[in-house]
């Protein structure tokens, strides 16, 4: 199979957690977060609640790339990006980011002793042949029965303030999780196993991508 030549990888997401896992798989990301209000998505599914939200973060920063909108050199044809998001569905219930530190306190609560699902959504656009990808993946977190201390002494860290699903399994909150089933990367935020899938079946080879 021929393969088409790599391009820009731009990350549609201020999230240093999704910058982190491309550089650790060798891949050199541009970073243009979105700022797409999130409000504006009511979707009760939260499979296709973060595959809505994904596809809107990449399709703003695309938009703004074709309007050349964008501070950076990169022409709308050389580039591919990016767009994710992910929640935490525990209970019946969908939980993005925690509002404040008391929201957090009893949302760990709430969790302790339960099994989630924690689901992202991914984006890929590739503006040269006007083609869009869009999946999710799901990945089952076991949370341990931790103590309101515990859980009072993670929250004042300011950790869980800044993840969806009020933990980062790669901190301090990989303490609190017994086990998780399904692939770890995307319970940081971007599924690698997906994301290389989906180059692939752009025409890319994802090694190309290596900087």
């Amino acid at each position: 199979m021929v393969f088409k030549p790599a391009k820009t990888l731009i990350l549609a997401s201020a999230s240093p957690a999704r910058k982190r896992l491309l550089m650790m798989a060798g891949i050199a990301p541009m970073t243009c977060p979105s700022h797409f209000d999130e409000s504006k998505v009511e979707v009760e599914d939260p499979a296709e609640l973060v595959k809505a939200l994904a596809h809107c973060k990449a399709e703003v920063v695309a938009q703004k790339l074709l309007a050349n909108a964008l501070e950076i050199n990169v022409q709308p044809d050389s580039a591919l990006i990016l767009g994710c998001d992910s929640v935490l569905e525990i209970g019946g219930e969908i939980h993005g980011k925690p509002e404040n530190a008391a929201v957090a306190f009893q949302r760990w609560q709430q969790m302790r002793g339960c099994v989630g699902q924690l689901l992202t959504g991914h984006s890929l656009i590739d503006l040269e042949v006007s083609r869009t990808l869009t999946r999710c993946e799901v990945t089952q977190v076991h949370f341990a029965r931790v103590t309101d201390e515990q859980i009072q002494a993670y929250v004042q860290t300011g950790e869980p303030l800044n993840c969806a699903g009020c933990f980062a399994i790669e901190g301090r909150g990989g303490l609190f999780i017994e086990k998780i089933v399904g692939n770890h990367t995307n319970v940081i935020g971007l599924s690698l196993p997906l994301f290389r899938e989906m180059l692939q079946e752009l025409g890319y080879e994802p090694t190309q991508f290596w900087s």
